[in-house]
């Protein structure tokens, strides 16, 4: 019945996280009620999240909906901010910007719901948005990702689509790049460690797969108005989370 349960926590993380991030919000807080120690359940977190993170990808790309030149230009910078974001935390407390975090969080999901006109084709970008814009962007959140963490993937989507004016669609699947490889480069660490149940993690991960897989698909299918609905799900998972954390516990 755990594993039952856990699996469907697994889908529905993996189905949220295919079209606005925030997944690992559900599945990392069942398997710790489910009795997995703190490091065990981040480790298969990963391992789960990364291999239904690749089914969306493989949907996306096969649509053509990525931005590549967002993510050339944004990629590196990515794994520099993550980096210095892991450092950094070594030094400072995390818990003045998770209350930053959890207090902005409305106002990004009255954002979300306000019609913006998209752009997705790359001659679309000017210099300023591939050589300023897009290395900013994915710096900072990256250094968030590496200091603190939760909803990486839904702030990516939020800052293409505020600052880069990409449409939501194509916002969420180029995301998938970064989220991709920040997945593996926790997962490698993860392993090396042995933070990792396979036995655990091989039935999750075909449950992530498989909403990551439907929700991609959903994602190509509906448009705009299903990622709109789901960004404002995760937000709404992610303020209630960094609110009991930084707010209430």
């Amino acid at each position: 019945m755990i594993l039952f349960l856990l699996s469907l926590a697994a889908f529905a993380a993996g189905f949220i996280d295919s079209i606005a991030g925030g997944g690992g919000l559900l599945l990392t807080p069942s398997l710790l009620l489910a009795g997995i120690p703190p490091h065990l359940a981040l480790g298969t977190n990963k391992f789960a999240s990364a291999l239904g993170t690749l089914a969306a990808l493989v949907n996306f790309v096969s649509s053509r909906l990525i931005l590549w030149r967002i993510a050339a230009f944004g990629l590196a910078f990515s794994l520099i901010g993550a980096y210095a974001g892991t450092r950094a935390v070594l030094l400072f407390e995390a818990e003045p910007l998770g209350r930053l975090i959890a207090l902005a969080l409305p106002v990004a999901a009255a954002a979300v719901l306000l019609p913006k006109k998209g752009r997705h084709h790359a001659a679309d970008f000017s210099r300023r948005d591939l050589w300023l814009k897009a290395p900013a962007i994915c710096f900072a959140i990256g250094f968030y990702d590496g200091f603190l963490g939760p909803g990486t993937g839904t702030f990516l989507i939020l800052a293409f689509h505020a600052f880069l004016r990409v449409d939501l669609v194509h916002a969420s699947a180029t995301a998938k790049i970064f989220n991709f490889a920040s997945n593996i480069a926790a997962l490698g660490a993860f392993a090396w460690a042995g933070s990792v149940d396979y036995a655990l993690g091989l039935p999750l991960a075909a449950a992530n797969i498989a909403g990551n897989w439907l929700g991609s698909r959903l994602a190509i299918r509906k448009g705009a108005g299903l990622v709109r609905t789901l960004l404002v799900v995760s937000l709404s998972i992610l303020f209630a989370s960094l609110a009991w954390k930084y707010f209430l516990a």
